[in-house]
């Protein structure tokens, strides 16, 4: 007897939402983050119980306790290793992993290169506030010098980080960056993160209204912001500014980026976007304001093997090997002692 097919109920974004009340400060980016995200979960029609969120701790912790999903709230630094053992166990799930510029960059910097490097099949989602703001608003390692704060009331003397560069640098394969309250380019952003195949890193550029209110504010004020970010788009020119009269071209004379006027006759053509190239991302990754402008957007992409897929063949391989203990116990250097 024929049985007709199960018909799956469509998830909406209220399947997601916990019934946990949401402790955030008023104003926080991280209202707009959670909102984007459990708005975006039902788009990629899988299953609830095949998505974990975990996370370190700060402010951007708590938010598996906000979505209606499998989820681990760990300890400060090491969501990344933990992550990696739930994807490495139970390869069908769609693991992320939230954190912050303190807790993904400070105490869990090493974890953090270690990810990336690995290219474990996982998300990563940096909230970036610039400031400790869960412990009162000690300045973070991506806290730009002079910043004042309870640990620096006379100004950070650190040179900071940037998230997307350090990323790059411990051979991330997929790179990108985007801004809490823009919905439609963050929820873009992170499916293109969640359609790669290895790890995803996506800096979230995040407004802290009691710390550090306002850090981002030329590339959120709608006003202005045109002219200081420039939206990347792979096999597009980079072009920029309220009437899209500004570009970017590389200075060959010293081999840096720079802002040209493309309404002179003379100007030059301005570079077109190459996702798979690692040169220009890692100058696109560190253009800031008011110099240049601030890159959103995919940065970088490759396609590289993952660590899981790469661990599960090697061993499927020593299974079908079959070799005996004691032919495992009797390889390799030996030796016998009279």
């Amino acid at each position: 007897m024929n049985q007709a097919p199960v018909e799956l109920t469509k998830l909406t974004l209220k399947d997601y939402t916990s019934n946990q009340e949401v402790r955030w400060c008023p104003g926080c980016g991280d209202y707009a983050i959670l909102k984007t995200i459990q708005k975006l979960m039902p788009e990629l029609d899988r299953p609830r119980e095949k998505q974990v969120f975990i996370s370190g701790i700060g402010c951007a912790s708590r938010f598996p306790y906000y979505m209606n999903t499998y989820g681990f709230h760990t300890i400060h630094g090491r969501a990344p290793p933990i992550a990696t053992g739930v994807k490495l166990a139970n390869p069908d799930l769609d693991v992320w992993v939230i954190t912050g510029d303190g807790d993904g960059f400070s105490i869990g910097g090493n974890h953090m290169l270690h990810v990336l490097r690995r290219n474990v099949d996982l998300q990563i989602l940096l909230f970036n506030n610039e400031i400790y703001g869960l412990t009162k608003g000690q300045y973070s390692p991506t806290s730009r010098t002079g910043t004042r704060s309870p640990s620096s009331p006379q100004g950070s003397i650190d040179f900071p980080l940037s998230p997307c560069e350090v990323a790059l640098g411990s051979g991330g394969t997929f790179i990108a960056r985007s801004i809490d309250t823009e919905a439609k380019h963050l929820s873009a952003v992170v499916r293109r993160a969640y359609d790669h195949k290895g790890t995803s890193f996506v800096e979230i550029l995040q407004n802290c209204p009691i710390y550090n209110d306002g850090i981002f504010e030329q590339v959120k004020d709608k006003k202005i912001s045109a002219d200081f970010k420039v939206e990347l788009e792979h096999g597009e020119p980079l072009i920029f500014g309220k009437e899209r009269g500004k570009g970017i071209r590389l200075n060959r004379q010293n081999l840096t980026l720079e802002v040209i006027d493309l309404n002179k006759d003379d100007a030059d053509e301005p570079l077109i976007h190459d996702e798979t190239n690692k040169v220009l991302a890692q100058m696109l990754a560190t253009m800031s304001a008011p110099e240049l402008p601030v890159a959103v957007g995919v940065i970088y992409r490759e396609d590289r093997a993952t660590y899981d897929d790469v661990s599960r063949q090697q061993v499927a391989t020593a299974r079908n090997a079959k070799a005996s203990l004691r032919e495992l116990l009797h390889s390799g250097h030996t030796w016998v002692v009279d």
